[in-house]
């Protein structure tokens, strides 16, 4: 990831390119490539942009799960003297849960396991993401983030992405499945798998969450992206970018 000096100039010059601006708040940044073919569990947010607002229940919210499981695709990667020697190596897909958060008090950032940053339940942003799984083997979610709900009053919005770390590019291939859990009663996990046929972006937005009157406003996205910094340009999240590694 590339480093800005100052998040608001960069927010200034945001896209130079021809692209139609995303519309998401007041970002000045390009939207990404937005795939209409969302796959829902349900009947509702089954479409690129759709909300639905769920109202707080009594005593606020619980811990909110947001789980992400992907199918371990194996990759021949070339190996030898400038790869022209037909020796490959087999390798699983990595592929990264992560979000961008804004707090009521202003607070802005990005959870990750690239750079090594995993939030903390109790101390702000009470938002923390789970160790990183590389093979996409486990059973379940592979990976997750836990909001702490007796905070949510705190938290203004969230932006949940993935993002391929290493591995193949082909998204359909790899189908990502997104698991909101608000762990009310009577209202059932959503489950959203995105698609896209194109194979040269490697982060895709899937869903966001807005405090609204302290109930949840969450929207699915399928919105894809050659980088975090560019898909914070087009949501004008305004974050810092420096370059970071995996630990």
């Amino acid at each position: 990831m590339s480093r800005t000096k100052d998040s608001s100039d960069s927010l200034a010059k945001a896209s130079k390119s021809t692209d139609e601006y995303s519309g998401h708040g007041k970002s000045l940044g390009a939207g990404g490539v937005i795939d209409s073919s969302i796959v829902n569990t349900q009947d509702i947010l089954d479409k690129n942009g759709e909300s639905e607002i769920i109202s707080p229940p009594q005593g606020g919210f619980d811990n909110i799960h947001i789980g992400l499981a992907w199918n371990n695709i194996i990759v021949e990667k070339a190996g030898g003297f400038m790869g022209l020697i037909k020796k490959a190596t087999r390798q699983g897909v990595d592929l990264d849960l992560g979000c961008f958060f804004l707090l009521k008090d202003g607070t802005r950032g990005i959870l990750q396991s690239f750079g090594d940053l995993h939030g903390n339940l109790n101390r702000m942003p009470y938002i923390e993401l789970s160790a990183d799984e590389r093979t996409g083997n486990k059973q379940g979610d592979d990976e997750f983030l836990t909001i702490n709900g007796s905070k949510w009053d705190q938290i203004e919005k969230v932006l949940v992405y993935t993002y391929i770390y290493e591995g193949a590019t082909d998204w359909s291939q790899i189908c990502p499945e997104i698991t909101i859990d608000l762990r009310l009663e009577g209202e059932p996990p959503l489950t959203v798998t995105p698609k896209l046929k194109t194979k040269k972006m490697t982060v895709c937005a899937l869903a966001s969450l807005k405090n609204v009157k302290d109930g949840i406003r969450i929207t699915t996205h399928g919105e894809y992206f050659t980088s975090q910094a560019s898909m914070d340009r087009a949501f004008g999240f305004g974050l810092e970018w420096e370059d970071g590694a995996k630990s």
